[in-house]
């Protein structure tokens, strides 16, 4: 078995093991289900509340999605401003870690009180979760361009788009991608969290409304739910970045034949 099989096998055998500790220590310990539910109970669940799960998880995924889309926009454009300009880096970054220090779950309340409940304050939180990784990422790829290279681009004549479109966007994409795939699972967090506190829909609601009858079952088959729409768009993500960045790897692999590692 070639090591890329071995690879592609060993998140699926990590889960097995995951879940075969999982019944393991239910069992060792006599642990109720309304407590720890088994791995056949959760499936169960899963089978049973089919038709609310999806309903409520297509409405946790779009909002989710458009909360991450907005923050994938606003974070590029601002990234590459931050990243451009020494000042501008030295002013905002700052700020902008400060903002993200703040515990957004803190300021649902807030958002219930200007937007009301519903769809606006998951797409918010989603936006506010997943829109620090993308400026941060974006504006350390501009921010960490060789100064050789933009003088010698300087006295070719190339102008401060050129540089940015030529030089600053190739250079910025592993670094994008990798905040993509940071940024899509901390997007999904942002909306259960708001749905919990002030949804009327969505997989958040689904927790709260299965937890208060003590349905824990269907609280983890909701998670379940959950984890599942964040690895896959975890993994789509992870393709996107191997087709459009995969002259990176070769560059990699390539230093890294050439050393002898």
């Amino acid at each position: 078995m070639t090591n890329e099989s071995i690879g592609r096998l060993a998140p699926w055998l990590t889960a097995l093991a995951c879940i075969i500790l999982w019944w393991l220590i239910i069992v060792a310990f006599g642990i109720k289900s309304f407590i720890l539910p088994t791995p056949w109970e959760t499936m169960k669940a899963l089978y049973t509340y089919r038709g609310p799960l999806f309903t409520n998880g297509m409405a946790t995924l779009l909002t989710t999605l458009l909360g991450f889309g907005i923050a994938v926009g606003v974070g590029l454009i601002l990234g590459i401003l931050v990243g451009s300009s020494r000042l501008a880096y030295q002013a905002l970054y700052p700020l902008l870690v400060a903002f993200n220090s703040v515990p957004k779950a803190a300021l649902v309340p807030i958002f219930v009180i200007w937007f009301g409940t519903g769809t606006v304050p998951a797409v918010v939180t989603a936006f506010m979760l997943s829109f620090f990784p993308v400026v941060a990422n974006v504006a350390t790829a501009f921010a960490t361009i060789e100064p050789e290279l933009l003088e010698v681009m300087r006295s070719l004549g190339a102008s401060q788009r050129d540089m940015t479109i030529k030089i600053g966007i190739p250079r910025s994409l592993p670094y994008f991608f990798a905040s993509l795939k940071i940024a899509i699972t901390l997007a999904f967090v942002g909306s259960v969290i708001a749905e919990i506190v002030a949804g009327n829909n969505g997989i958040g609601n689904v927790m709260l409304v299965a937890g208060s009858n003590f349905n824990v079952p269907l609280v983890f088959a909701a998670l379940f739910v959950v984890g599942a729409m964040g690895a896959g768009m975890y993994a789509i993500f992870d393709v996107l970045e191997r087709r459009l960045t995969s002259w990176s790897v070769r560059g990699a692999s390539m230093a890294q034949h050439a050393t002898g590692g």
